[in-house]
């Protein structure tokens, strides 16, 4: 069942080039034996892949309806306004992306981040969220 390897593989690539571009699909697809539309279309119906570059530190918002109760979209708009993007944007420096996204199943902690797709922070005001940044800066390759 080598398709079963398909989100494993397009993981890896983005763990280890930051993003998984048309040619990484390709890559995919002739490894596993598989159509490259196959892999596209697992690369763009799940939101934990970057498809294209993003920055060092990828910072996700969940803004979904109990986070948007809970001040999601404000924790949101804090992080684009302090970093000086959009709502998905990446900051000059390349440091970092923010960006909205779907629930991180943790709504009674709102509002909550996912950074890097591997650590949930949550409980995030003004502050916490500052003090993320400078951590972040701080930890910086």
């Amino acid at each position: 069942q080598r398709v079963s390897a398909v989100m494993a593989c397009l993981s890896i690539i983005q763990q280890e080039r930051g993003w998984v571009s048309p040619e990484s699909e390709q890559e995919v697809a002739d490894y596993i034996g598989m159509p490259a539309m196959a892999v596209h279309e697992v690369t763009t119906f799940y939101n934990m892949y970057n498809q294209k570059p993003v920055g060092q530190f990828k910072i996700n918002v969940c803004t979904n309806l109990p986070c948007q109760l809970r001040d999601g979209q404000k924790a949101l708009q804090h992080l684009c306004e302090k970093l000086g993007v959009e709502d998905g944007g990446t900051t000059a420096d390349g440091l970092f992306t923010v960006q909205h996204c779907e629930c991180l199943g943790a709504c009674a902690d709102a509002p909550v981040a996912l950074v890097n797709d591997r650590q949930m922070v949550s409980y995030m005001s003004n502050e916490k969220l500052d003090q993320l940044i400078d951590v972040l800066k701080a930890n910086a390759k």
